[in-house]
């Protein structure tokens, strides 16, 4: 009967993935067309990369759903899979599909806009003071020409400057929310300052309530979700309008309408229908192919060139390394503490695992079972906003909660099998030869079990390194975050994403390095092999 269970079992398995392919719901089982793309029809059997719930994603989920539509977390990603034949075409708004234009000329235009929405500001329900705030301060700039000197400036004259605005601070903070991975001319981070058209709004806002402006960066999913549970005050960054997020939120009258277009690569687009692309009144020409496309072989020289200006965009240009600094700073310290507070609960989980209270002891493997079983984002996300719903508290502080408590789940664990690892008659020698049962667990018991629980316990450890990479979905400006803000000015995978592998890398070696010279010095064998060299 028990040879009989695993065999039962992967049939199972093996029948649902014979399944899930068959439906067309596997990823191995997508195939794109080589047809040429002239135009929005063209795009139904196609692959389609959109930012996650976002109107794109609602529009192309409705309009063609036969397509493969891959979802992103940020505009910036889009782009990159769309580089990098990942998708076909990609469907956003214009003005952030400009910028990436300029950046790269081997992407061109469909023809035909879509989704004209209204944006506007959000608020929470239960705060209809500030939208009305917000709402006489809109008429305000529309009627003095503030707000058409700041399209202006954004989207015509691609002037990202931010003026110097002077504000009163008397009346307290204004916590807002947005997402600077979205981009220009929207929002962004330029030599550590936050920048684009909404920063300028909401700075603007702000001076004239006289508050101090808090900004949150917070992951595009996650903005409904932060002004809902009162996390923020308002939300802006390009925020559309719709009938499904005004049932959770409270949105301002409209500031402004965007449109949204599809955009593919020269090398799947139909050159003659994409030739000249007729948005409205503004007619958009491709720009020239560049003399190296098609195929021709890049000279060393010329590639060295093009890496040391992919270097430079990427990392010295507007300061962007003090982004990977202070994302670093972040990783390290939230890692540290995480551990320290891990730690230390639990070894109190594993005295509670491993005591006589019965009710204590089945709490703390519940808890076990539990912070083993759910995933650490998961557990991020419902502590920041459920349990922490109704208290303004650092996100930072959450994730150190969050990942502590995660951790403390596996350490208890280590802790458990590494005293029970340790033989019996060591402990009743102790007692024998006149130690107290907690003389004998600290000087007997404790020093066997650590040799035994370094090991695994430095591996572990490792991994809460690796995991901290999630943070950024609760506004935490983490060494991945810091990436992703990079790539959505640079539209560039390669030196963002290499500089922060390369930096996991190196805090997790030098992190390795330390436990195993701790794992050395409480190891008898390596003692006695150090003092007769």
């Amino acid at each position: 009967m028990s040879r009989a269970a695993p065999g039962a079992f992967q049939r199972i398995v093996v029948f649902a993935l014979i399944l899930c392919v068959s439906r067309g719901g596997f990823p191995i089982a997508a195939s794109a067309e080589a047809s040429l793309i002239a135009g929005l029809d063209d795009l139904a059997d196609k692959r389609i990369g959109v930012l996650q719930a976002s109107v794109q994603d609602l529009y192309a989920s409705e309009h063609f759903p036969d397509a493969r539509i891959s979802r992103f977390l940020n505009q910036a990603d889009t782009v990159t899979a769309l580089r990098a034949d990942k998708v076909d075409a990609v469907i956003a708004p214009y003005l952030q599909l400009r910028e990436a234009q300029k950046l790269d000329d081997s992407l061109v235009f469909l023809p035909d806009k879509i989704l004209s929405v209204p944006v506007g500001a959000a608020f929470h329900k239960e705060n209809p003071e500030l939208r009305d705030k917000f709402n006489a301060f809109l008429r305000q700039i529309q009627a003095d020409g503030t707000l058409d000197d700041l399209l202006g400036r954004y989207w015509d004259d691609d002037n990202f400057a931010m003026p110097e605005i002077a504000a009163d601070t008397r009346n307290g903070k204004l916590n807002y929310g947005v997402t600077a991975s979205i981009g220009l001319p929207f929002v962004s981070i330029s030599a550590g300052e936050f920048v684009g058209l909404e920063i300028e709004l909401a700075r603007r806002f702000a001076a004239d309530l006289e508050m101090e402006l808090v900004i949150r960066d917070i992951e595009f999913t996650g903005l409904i979700a932060s002004l809902a549970t009162g996390k923020v005050d308002m939300i802006g960054g390009g925020v559309a309008i719709t009938e499904e997020r005004q049932r959770q939120v409270d949105f301002s009258d409209p500031v402004y309408e965007v449109y949204s277009v599809a955009m593919t690569r020269r090398d799947k687009a139909d050159t003659q229908a994409v030739n000249r692309t007729q948005y409205g009144d503004e007619t958009i020409a491709p720009p020239e192919a560049s003399a190296d496309e098609g195929g021709s072989e890049i000279k060393g020289p010329r590639f060295l060139a093009k890496l040391t200006d992919s270097f430079y965009r990427n990392i010295i240009l507007e300061q962007r390394y003090l982004l990977i600094l202070h994302g670093l700073c972040v990783t390290v310290v939230l890692s540290l503490l995480a551990l320290v507070f891990g730690t230390a609960l639990g070894a109190a989980v594993c005295a509670a695992r491993m005591g006589k209270n019965a009710p204590l002891k089945r709490a703390a493997k519940v808890y076990i079972a539990l912070l083993r079983g759910v995933p650490v984002l998961v557990v991020l996300m419902i502590i920041y906003y459920i349990v922490f719903a109704s208290v303004n508290i650092d996100p930072f502080f959450v994730a150190t909660i969050a990942f502590g408590m995660n951790f403390a789940a596996y350490v208890a664990e280590m802790f458990r099998a590494g005293i029970e690892s340790v033989d019996g008659g060591q402990r009743e020698a102790g007692i024998a030869g006149g130690f107290t049962p907690r003389q004998t667990f600290w000087y007997i018991t404790l020093p066997q079990a650590a040799r035994r629980i370094l090991p695994v316990y430095k591996g572990e450890f490792i991994s809460l390194v690796k995991m901290t990479s999630v943070v950024g979905y609760i506004a935490v400006q983490d060494l991945t975050k810091a990436g992703d803000i990079i790539r959505s000015r640079t539209m560039e995978a390669f030196f963002p994403l290499i500089m922060v592998a390369f930096l996991y890398f190196l805090v997790s070696w030098l992190l390795t390095s330390f436990l195993s010279d701790l794992e050395r010095r409480v190891d008898p064998r390596s003692a006695r092999t150090g003092g007769a060299s």
